[in-house]
């Protein structure tokens, strides 16, 4: 049996990997220019810089903002649009459709969130600080699979499938925690108006609509009042992304007639016309999630990740913020120790269980290898902490 049906259905899986590697690497040259500028003498322009202030102003109502929230208010849920995708995707139809695929990178997920938050909420006990224990429980996924990336061919692709999987489900978790307890107060009027946009972008969707200009209004729409509601504003983009439809929008029979019609002549001079052509009848073959996704990832990877960090990841050393500080330690230990132990003995239970399996050639050396990797909890922490 040839491979090639199977290479075929893991590009797109071998793509994204390929465009996280590239990414984490601008990511990391962005939190250390963010972290050089903040403990330079220039730290005074890096604050400035954060809090410029700009808005949209329309007749007599306006939303205005610093920089930083823009980027972690407003760029930050496309962010969570592609991420919202990514997870539809994978429950639908990738490593996550069916409990069997999606068993082991659950439990996976789920010991790498409660384990970490544990630890942060045991050494930050009867403290105010306790309510940052969602801080530690989230894997970056462009810092995880770049470094994965950094080991080659040796590295199995079912472990990078694995590590993909679970940095996903780690994503809704960090997502529901978001939405559940780091809110402001809630608005129930502008939240009940969220719904309804909600409904309509579901209604558009499930009738199989998939025009971008569609789903850009009802997406501004949708982060305006989730906005003013009090639920945090990026929610909106994985509320969108739950709308748009993954199934083919034109008639599949029709594509066919069309390739027939293609190449099933004898005249082969103008090839490339004939390829340009079929390469219009495979993109419209696509569904808006793989159309939206693929358009949006390089932008969200080196554009939106990348001005996250310049903005968030300038941490001042000495005062308060050191090791001896339980805040600090709580973050380090949860993510160090945590991570690794509650993604390792999480999986250990539920294979003891007879819930799960490991994949074909990972063992428990690679496991705990991944749960280090989860440890890496860059981006989502950060929002958090702000």
């Amino acid at each position: 049996m040839s491979d090639a049906p199977l290479q075929l259905l893991l590009r797109p899986v071998e793509r994204f990997l390929a465009t996280e590697s590239a990414s984490g690497v601008i990511l990391i040259v962005a939190a250390l220019v963010a972290f050089a500028w903040a403990n330079s003498p220039w730290v005074e322009l890096y604050g400035h810089m954060q809090h410029v202030e700009a808005g949209i102003t329309l007749g007599g109502a306006g939303l205005h903002l610093s920089l930083a929230h823009w980027v972690n208010d407003g760029l930050m849920a496309i962010f969570f649009f592609v991420v919202g995708l990514e997870i539809k995707r994978e429950l639908l139809v990738g490593e996550l459709a069916g409990w069997q695929r999606a068993a082991l990178p659950i439990v996976a997920a789920l010991g790498g969130m409660v384990v970490p938050a544990a630890i942060y909420a045991w050494l930050n006990l009867g403290q105010p600080t306790i309510a940052g224990w969602g801080v530690p429980m989230a894997t970056d996924i462009a810092f995880a699979v770049g470094i994965l990336a950094l080991l080659g061919p040796r590295v199995p692709l079912s472990l990078k499938i694995f590590l993909l999987a679970l940095a996903i489900v780690d994503d809704l978790g960090a997502v529901l925690v978001i939405a559940a307890f780091y809110t402001s107060d809630l608005s129930l009027p502008a939240l009940g108006v969220t719904g309804l946009i909600w409904l309509v972008a579901l209604a558009y969707g499930r009738s199989g609509g998939g025009r971008p200009s569609v789903f850009l209004i009802l997406g501004l729409l949708l982060w305006h009042f989730m906005h003013a509601s009090g639920v945090h504003a990026t929610v909106a983009g994985v509320l969108l992304a739950l709308a748009v439809p993954l199934g083919r929008p034109h008639d599949t029979e029709m594509l066919k007639a069309e390739l027939a019609a293609e190449f099933g002549g004898t005249d082969f001079e103008d090839v490339e016309v004939r390829l340009d052509h079929l390469e219009n009848v495979i993109d419209r073959a696509q569904s808006p999630l793989h159309e939206y996704e693929h358009a949006l990832q390089p932008w969200v990877a080196y554009g939106i990740m990348p001005l996250f960090a310049l903005f968030n990841a300038g941490v001042t050393l000495g005062g308060e913020g050191g090791f001896g500080n339980v805040v600090t330690l709580g973050a380090f230990l949860g993510l160090l120790i945590g991570k690794p132990v509650g993604i390792t003995l999480f999986v250990a239970i539920a294979i003891a269980l007879g819930v799960t399996r490991l994949p074909s050639g990972v063992g428990w050396a690679a496991i705990t290898g991944v749960g280090l990797l989860g440890g890496i909890g860059f981006t989502m922490a950060l929002f958090i902490a702000m």
